[in-house]
């Protein structure tokens, strides 16, 4: 047998998956452009850079927040605001509700996106006054303090202990001698005690690793999750959707922020705005980012060549968060022929790092090779308190009982793509066996990332299209499961692509398509008709299944 391919029993293989031959919708009409966009992906390697937005939405044609309540006595306080204030007008033009209930409504017993929500009349009054309504106006940024963002904008937030951590590591370097334990008070074992053993972690997973897809994995038993990586300077620039990242959703018990950067100044400084601003148990330094963006500008793998900055960066950034566990998440190394992590993992442990991931790949080979567990647990022998953490290729619970089987000295495995394309990961390891959930299940599952996404980005028609691009990205990997029930040889490997195959029913089809138009049919069933000259592209192509 071809160990990349994904054999599937014979009676469920067709030549090609055509979109007419299953009942795709209400909306094919809509699709011509979508249908080009597909044609026009190149070849399948890294990101869609030049991919079109899916949707704009005007600023002009908005209703200003001081309306959503539908209360007239209410007036804009700001002269040149240049959202719309004629309630009528934006009643007139606003797109048809999507459905009869509001998710934020039913929980909350209030929407505060009012007469903006794309569900609102069933939480409006024959006067479209807005039932339930709070006093004020609704701030969707209100988990992060406004007035830090200010003092950031202006370079006025006081980093002086940072600054001082950084200048003595420095000012001892610059000496000829290694800083001794006077610049890190605490080994990491005198740190606040998390118990990062035995657990299940959620891989940083930038665009898809979003709060609603997280709280979906906490659900089907993820112990430890973390936050998108976040690049240390937009955050001290204050930029709003830097800081987006760091929301944490309650569910989160075990929460943690990863950080990219390539200066021990600006790193140490984000982190000690992070510990200070933001509701995080531990901060992960990224040293596996492949992008060359982030490549060429010294951070993400690179910083595994700088050994000296990185040295720095870590020591520095242990002090500052002081009880709290700076952790490092790293891979083998730059270069496929020249391992290196297992010389890296000892002196992570002298700098101050409370816990170490390995991913099981270099940065040379992406995700185009096995992740090398053998590797791993050379790595994990280095260690003498910290735990190490594997990571990589991990889709079934056979996948990673033989992880533990290999790599015995490892504490706990991370999960990232295996989650992607199969969220109920977490609940099939600590189970111990298959789950084959049906079609109408995982469409429940999706439906419960729509709800979440509502809540987290609002249900007026910018948060309903937001809602539907992060779904859509998510399905780029989704479509990727092979139903249990499907496969000849079970179970199914991360890298092995099956041939053209059909579902158990219609809906089980659809979700197999490779097609990003059925992808979008996908979404109308969720969250209504999309705009006109809608497009999507995925931000990854699949140059790795």
């Amino acid at each position: 047998m071809d160990p990349g391919v994904c054999y599937i029993k014979p009676e469920y293989l067709i030549e090609v998956l055509k979109t007419t031959d299953i009942n795709l919708g209400e909306y094919p009409e809509k699709h011509d452009l979508q249908q080009k966009a597909d044609r026009k992906r190149d070849k399948k390697r890294g990101q869609n850079k030049n991919r079109p937005a899916p949707y704009k939405v005007k600023r002009e044609s908005q209703l200003c927040s001081s309306l959503v309540n539908g209360d007239p006595s209410s007036a804009c306080s700001y002269p040149k605001c240049i959202y719309l204030h004629d309630v009528k007008k934006y009643l007139e033009e606003k797109p048809k509700d999507i459905g009869q209930s509001c998710y934020i409504y039913s929980q909350t017993g209030h929407c505060q996106y009012g007469l903006t929500c794309r569900y609102a009349a069933c939480h409006l009054d024959e006067d479209k006054r807005n039932l339930g309504a709070k006093e004020g106006v609704r701030k969707p940024f209100s988990h992060v303090d406004i007035e830090m963002l200010t003092l950031l904008r202006k370079k006025q937030y006081n980093l002086e202990k940072s600054r001082k951590i950084v200048a003595e590591y420095e000012k001892r370097r610059n000496q000829g001698y290694t800083p001794d334990t006077d610049l890190i008070p605490e080994r990491p074992a005198e740190k606040r005690q998390i118990d990062f053993r035995d657990k299940l972690f959620l891989s940083p997973l930038t665009t898809v690793g979003n709060l609603p897809f997280r709280r979906i994995c906490k659900e089907y038993g993820a112990d430890v999750t973390c936050g998108e990586m976040a690049c240390v300077v937009p955050l001290l620039q204050g930029a709003k959707q830097e800081w987006a990242l760091t929301k944490r959703h309650p569910s989160e018990d075990l929460f943690g922020v990863q950080i990219c950067g390539n200066k021990a100044s600006l790193v140490a400084g984000a982190t000690q705005v992070l510990i200070e601003k933001a509701n995080v148990d531990f901060v992960d330094l990224n040293l596996g980012c492949p992008i060359d963006l982030i490549y060429k500008q010294g951070a993400g793998s690179a910083l595994i060549r700088r050994q000296n900055v990185l040295e720095g960066i870590v020591r520095s950034c242990a002090t500052v968060l002081g009880d709290k566990p700076f952790t490092v998440k790293t891979r083998t190394g730059v270069y496929a022929d020249k391992s290196v992590a297992h010389e890296l993992v000892p002196k992570f442990e002298e700098w101050g790092a409370s816990l170490v991931t390995v991913h099981g790949r270099s940065r040379e080979q992406r995700y185009t090779k096995t992740a090398d567990w053998k590797y791993i647990e050379e790595c994990a022998k280095q260690a003498k308190e910290i735990p190490v953490i594997g990571n990589g290729d991990i889709l079934n619970f056979e996948d990673y009982q033989e992880a533990r089987r290999i790599a015995p000295h490892i504490s706990g495995a991370m999960i990232g793509r295996g989650a992607l394309i199969k969220p109920w990961l977490f609940k099939e390891i600590k189970d111990g066996r298959h789950w084959d959930p049906s079609a109408s299940e995982r469409f429940d599952m999706m439906k419960k990332f729509v709800n979440y996404g509502l809540e987290h980005w609002g249900s007026d028609t910018k948060g309903v299209e937001t809602t539907r691009r992060f779904l859509l990205e998510w399905q780029s990997f989704l479509y990727r499961y092979v139903p249990y029930g499907l496969l000849e040889h079970p179970p199914q490997k991360i890298n092995a692509r099956p041939n053209t195959y059909r579902g158990r029913d219609d809906l089980e089809t659809l979700m197999a398509s490779n097609n990003c138009a059925d992808w979008i049919l996908l979404s109308e069933r969720l969250l209504g008709p999309v705009p006109d000259g809608f497009v999507f592209l995925p931000k990854h192509k699949a140059n790795s299944y």
